[in-house]
């Protein structure tokens, strides 16, 4: 996989972005984001009933380590309330600090990489509408889950509402766990960290923090590991529709461009020879051509001829 094939296109459409139009553009599809969130809320029964299929189907195939990550994160204090701040806020900060560094740092391929990103959390979006999915935190006791957001909030600004600060558990929608965003939008920063990265530093921050999300969303209870798994296919999704999207916007300004700026205007200009140009126009060609001759104007005397006497 690479960003590297568009970017002298990127790079030509660098000089027209700007970062008064690029955070508004970036607010809207946040903003659609956490609208569709919102208004896509489902049946409650539905999505538990979702919640516990994906379970069994875990079961099933013996794919089910956030059972064993929740257990760790619920009895030892020192794994769990990290684990919480990190899927509370690090997302917030993480993601929007690559997109600025790539900006500053890798701008011919930051309208590729921003685009992927947009593209895939629309995506994600779909997943929200189509599959409302009651994350493991929420099922009945039995099932032997315990919500570790809720166990320490005391130590952080979270309540019981997911990662939502307390009292605003309401402008968040709780049965959106299918597919996981934490660990879509983690997986973005790893590959663009390990593939844009000049140290070995930044690159493995580029392995560790995708990998330190998938765990910390499994064993805070806040996804299945199905629904890491869909975060990453979503990714996956986004990259491949990227490129394609990006031509058709292209097309599309061009026409646009093309049906408002009118005919090209042609303007002649002289032709100015140089002296080299007019030196080679002087130069005899070796082959002289006669002079015609100029008759005798009627009345004109002849020549006189000299005298030799």
């Amino acid at each position: 996989m690479t960003m590297t094939t568009t970017a002298p296109r990127a790079a030509t459409y660098r000089g027209g972005l700007r970062w008064w139009t690029e955070l508004p553009l970036i607010a809207v599809v946040y903003g659609l984001y956490t609208t569709g969130r919102l208004l896509v809320r489902g049946d409650v029964g539905r999505a538990v009933d979702h919640g516990i299929t994906i379970l069994h189907l875990e079961t099933t195939l013996t794919l089910d380590p956030e059972r064993w990550l929740n257990t760790l994160f619920s009895r030892y204090r020192a794994l769990g309330i990290p684990a919480d701040f990190w899927y509370a806020s690090l997302h917030y900060l993480v993601t929007p600090t690559v997109l600025i560094w790539l900006w500053r740092r890798r701008p011919t391929v930051y309208r590729f990489a921003r685009t992927w990103l947009m593209t895939s959390t629309l995506i994600g979006l779909i997943g929200f509408t189509l599959a409302p999915t009651a994350p493991p935190r929420l099922l009945a006791g039995r099932h032997g889950f315990v919500d570790t957001m809720a166990q320490y909030g005391s130590y952080g600004w979270w309540g019981g509402d997911a990662s939502a600060p307390r009292g605003l558990g309401g402008l968040t929608n709780q049965y959106a766990a299918m597919p996981s965003l934490h660990v879509g939008w983690s997986l973005w920063c790893g590959v663009v960290l390990w593939r844009y990265g000049r140290t070995r530093f930044v690159r493995a921050l580029g392995i560790a923090y995708p990998l330190g999300t998938a765990l910390v969303v499994m064993g805070t209870a806040n996804h299945y590991f199905f629904d890491a798994v869909a975060g990453a296919a979503v990714m996956g999704l986004g990259l491949l529709l990227t490129r394609p999207f990006l031509r058709a916007v292209d097309g599309l300004r061009g026409a646009v461009t093309a049906r408002f700026a009118g005919p090209p205007r042609h303007v002649s200009s002289p032709v100015v020879a140089s002296s080299r140009d007019a030196a080679l126009a002087e130069r005899p060609t070796g082959r002289q051509t006669a002079k015609p001759a100029v008759p005798a104007q009627r009345g004109a005397r002849p020549p006189a001829r000299e005298s030799h006497g």
